[in-house]
């Protein structure tokens, strides 16, 4: 089973335009800190752009945060990137002819329900200026080790 890193690449992609505002980025300059390829970082930039947390300028590498990083929540960027698609997925590929398997996803589907709507509240409380601080704090610990070492 493969995962989404696509919030994990988007707050990357947007951490990066947050901390490097005067200095022109370019999709393929993000894709390589982002470990992926140009054309996928312009689809998270164009969806975030249609989600208004992002703006840019044809034709000028310098993307922009469309509002302060503490406006800005982890749950916003999510929604922008995946939409309603929800964080468990039911399989629906179960045997029919099992008692399990026809009735165990109904049994899943509320506990998933609580689990969505209690982590997209806590989302919506951490900003991507709580992000970056936190980044900023570990960068910090970890010039600090160098510099004993």
């Amino acid at each position: 089973m493969k995962y989404s890193t696509k919030l994990s690449d988007t707050v990357h992609v947007m951490v990066l335009i947050a901390i490097n505002q005067e200095k022109s980025l370019s999709s393929a300059s993000i894709a390589e800190s982002v470990h992926t390829n140009p054309g996928f970082v312009r689809q998270l930039m164009l969806k975030l752009k249609k989600a208004e947390l992002m703006t840019t300028v044809a034709g000028h590498a310098r993307p922009s945060l469309s509002k302060p990083a503490d406006q800005i929540t982890l749950l916003d960027i999510y929604k922008a990137v995946e939409g309603e698609k929800p964080l468990l997925h039911l399989d629906t590929h179960t045997n029919p002819d099992c008692g399990v398997g026809i009735n165990i996803q109904l049994s899943l589907q509320g506990f998933y329900n609580e689990i969505q709507k209690n982590t997209e509240e806590k989302m919506n409380t951490i900003t991507l200026q709580d992000i970056i601080n936190t980044y900023y704090q570990r960068t910090s610990m970890q010039n600090d080790l160098q510099n004993i070492i």
